[in-house]
């Protein structure tokens, strides 16, 4: 059961980054998304079995609704927002790409380190995962599975690594796949997960024994040495 849940994760992530790519693209001949959805696949095997086979708490965790009884407000608001900021943003890319042409396309150098980008955002909510038990998709004291502050790994670099991808990932993907507009209009996304985090440090600091004492071990929130 826990290898089809995994199979079912990989073909469903793979299939929804497909349709927002190439179903607004209105074409299949488009081989930068091909290798694009080439590494997300790689990418989403990768964490999959690496991550999830080993901890089949956190896959079922990470597929409850976005929206639950035990989240704050604020998040409630947030989340979808963010999700929506996203998705948009992917789906923006081939509308720019092929129909808007707004602020043009990056060079060969900038599209593949916008590749690396992505690549090194996935890699980071990888080691997220791994470090971090608890990594729900909601703001939510977890007492039934007895959370504690992780403050080990990337946890003891910034206290939020997987948002620090979301600097990486809808950037990366948008320089790669050659929309410069699309890297601006990241910044929808990229404020709405710095506004979540404001929210979740008050909720963490008040629900979660010893929040308060990491945020003054691990300073930063998001990206060292700036916030």
């Amino acid at each position: 059961m826990l290898t089809l849940k995994l199979i079912a994760s990989i073909v469903l992530n793979v299939a929804l980054f497909a349709i927002m790519l190439l179903l607004p693209a209105g074409t299949l001949a488009w081989p930068r998304a091909w290798v694009f959805l080439g590494v997300v696949f790689l990418a989403t095997v990768a964490t999959m079995f690496g991550v999830f086979r080993d901890n089949e708490a956190l896959l079922d965790e990470r597929y409850k609704l976005p929206v639950q009884r035990q989240q704050p407000l604020a998040d409630k608001i947030i989340v979808p927002l963010f999700v929506a900021a996203f998705a948009g943003t992917i789906v923006f890319i081939p509308l720019d790409v092929f129909r808007f042409h707004l602020l043009g396309q990056p060079g060969p150098i900038i599209s593949v380190l916008g590749l690396v980008m992505f690549i090194a955002g996935w890699t980071l909510i990888t080691f997220a995962f791994k470090d971090n038990a608890f990594a729900a998709p909601v703001v939510k004291h977890q007492a039934e599975r007895q959370q504690t502050v992780v403050d080990s790994g990337v946890y003891a670099i910034v206290r939020h690594p997987m948002y620090s991808s979301v600097v990486l990932l809808p950037v990366g993907m948008s320089l790669w796949l050659g929309s410069y507009a699309a890297a601006v209009l990241s910044i929808l996304p990229i404020g709405l997960i710095a506004v979540r985090i404001v929210f979740e440090e008050r909720f963490l600091k008040r629900e979660l024994k010893g929040y308060d004492d990491y945020t003054q071990k691990v300073h930063y929130r998001l990206i060292p040495y700036l916030w």
